[in-house]
């Protein structure tokens, strides 16, 4: 082997020194420069804020495509545009995929996609949530079938962790195309306004389609798919503030569902009372109120995150902490559209639960709600269908379920919003409570229908009003229920927050059995 020269390890470092510093930067300064212009940070400045400093750890840093047609042969970017790894944020371990729009827009290639495949099968074995920060006009045309083969692997990915590992992903730049899918697979999405949006196809296919002008923006932006579609829970003003909630919102969920939620003391008196509940609520079930204020003086202060607040405004969800412990947080809306159920709010509140439920978050059920939105849109669009998802997920939820009746609680809705009868474990309702199959006036006109229509206008009137407070002292009261077990105790508001805390530490401590059960792969639900 005599005259074969080595290379030097420092020839040798100074070489993988260089090969790491064109791979951080992407598509190079120029590109880099434009994401800057555009209001975006790039994808490794996103996750430098996102993890605890000094925490993340690249992976696959030098894989490249494998792609030669239309030139591609000659356009090799180490990492083939998107970061992936591992890193800590706030101390707890989580693996991270940052698409990079300065290469290529941000396309999936068939490498980039693999690489997402690989971080999610990582995930999967280590038990920890995935976080996602997209940036990419979607698949890489170039590459053709390849690209949408891996795209779909990383697809079968996102399936197999749901209800697994928590899934949180923000849109942080275009997501088109087929690419949506991923997104909408998770758990959360955030998008951030002005620089995201999401779109199967975009305005010219539009234009040519459907001869219809319309902007990125109209046809797929924040305001849009949290407002209008509910495809997206969350919209922030920049890419930081979408790092700060994705942080906030993994304070409240374990790693995986074989964990507990993390526990984080508040300072909070759990013995905290207030008297000015008492006085929110109206006793007169025609006047409306902002259940948000009544949510936000029971829990710890400060920890409630609403979820989807600009969709179906009339069901309110969203994460709490009470005494430091994660719950779920769903109410009906009195201040939109009464509190009634519709298609949106049910979708919305369903979808909750089940998340819930996947990873051990005790769930809190406000109930006031006259009822299901009437009307041939709603029946037309499955009210039924829609509605029965509701049911379904809080009978199919096995966390411990406290349920608070407020004040209305009519019908198939009183039912629907986890009454004792589909398994709450504790119903606490507070003076004002009224439970029936209707409201007071719609139950006289039913059953005295035949003597109020005998009489004439002015003596019907006054006999209807004397039948409706008659009705309501009787029956739109919590202790025909209460008599009946169907509510375990009535309550006055003020005393809302320390009871919770207390019955929640005891339903903590209960195992759940699933004995009785027959094993089945799984139910059928409303979709």
């Amino acid at each position: 082997m005599d005259g074969i020269e080595y290379r030097s390890m420092d020839t040798l470092v100074s070489e993988l020194r260089e090969m790491y510093e064109k791979a951080y930067v992407g598509g190079g300064k120029d590109a880099i420069e434009k994401q800057h212009q555009a209001g975006k940070l790039t994808a490794r400045e996103r996750i430098n804020l996102l993890v605890d400093e000094g925490s993340f750890i690249e992976l696959d840093v030098f894989m490249l495509s494998r792609a030669t047609e239309f030139g591609m042969d000659r356009r090799k970017y180490l990492g083939d545009g998107i970061v992936t790894g591992l890193g800590k944020v706030n101390g707890r371990l989580v693996a991270i995929y940052a698409q990079d729009a300065t290469v290529m827009g941000g396309s999936i290639g068939e490498i980039h996609a693999n690489k997402i495949t690989r971080i999610y099968d990582k995930a999967m074995e280590l038990g920890i949530p995935v976080i996602g920060l997209n940036d990419s006009g979607g698949a890489r045309i170039q590459e053709g079938v390849a690209s949408l083969h891996a795209i779909g692997e990383y697809f079968a990915r996102n399936v197999r962790a749901s209800g697994v590992i928590p899934q949180i992903i923000a849109i942080m730049g275009p997501c088109a195309g087929g690419a949506v899918y991923s997104p909408a697979l998770g758990d959360f999405i955030i998008m951030v306004e002005k620089t995201s949006y999401m779109f199967i196809t975009g305005p010219r296919v539009v234009k040519a389609v459907m001869g219809e002008d319309v902007s990125f923006e109209e046809l797929g932006g924040a305001d849009v798919h949290t407002r209008i579609s509910g495809v997206a829970d969350f919209a922030v003003s920049s890419d930081l503030e979408a790092i700060q909630l994705i942080k906030k919102l993994l304070s409240y969920l374990p790693s995986n569902s074989l964990e507990e939620p993390p526990v984080i003391q508040t300072g909070d008196d759990p013995e905290r009372v207030d008297e000015e509940l008492n006085r929110i609520i109206p006793a007169d079930p025609r006047k409306s109120y902002d259940i948000k204020e009544v949510i936000n003086r029971i829990v710890d202060i400060g920890s409630f995150l609403e979820v989807k607040s600009q969709f179906a405004p009339n069901a309110v969800v969203g994460f709490a902490r009470l005494d430091g412990y994660p719950v779920g947080i769903v109410a009906n809306q009195p201040a939109v559209l009464a509190g009634v159920l519709d298609i949106d709010s049910s979708d919305k509140i369903a979808r909750f639960v089940r998340f819930c439920d996947c990873f051990n978050i005790p769930l809190i059920t406000f109930v006031d709600v006259p009822g299901y939105l009437p009307g041939t849109k709603q029946e037309h669009g499955g009210i039924i269908r829609h509605g029965a998802k509701v049911i379904y997920a809080y009978v199919e939820a096995t966390v411990p379920k406290i349920s608070i009746i407020v004040r209305k609680a009519y019908g198939g809705a009183y039912i629907a919003m986890c009454s004792k009868s589909l398994g709450a474990d504790i119903v606490y309702a507070y003076p004002t409570a009224e439970i029936a199959v209707m409201g007071p006036e719609g139950a006289v006109e039913i059953v005295y229908r035949k003597e109020l229509d005998s009489l004439e206008p002015e003596k019907r009137e006054e006999r209807f009003n004397q039948l409706v407070s008659e009705y309501r002292s009787k029956f739109a009261n919590p202790y025909v229920a209460a008599s009946l077990g169907y509510i375990n105790s009535v309550i006055e508001p003020k005393d809302t927050r320390p009871i919770l805390i207390k019955t929640l530490k005891m339903l903590l401590r209960g195992k759940r059995s699933l004995l009785g059960r027959l094993p089945r792969k799984h139910g059928n639900m409303p979709l």
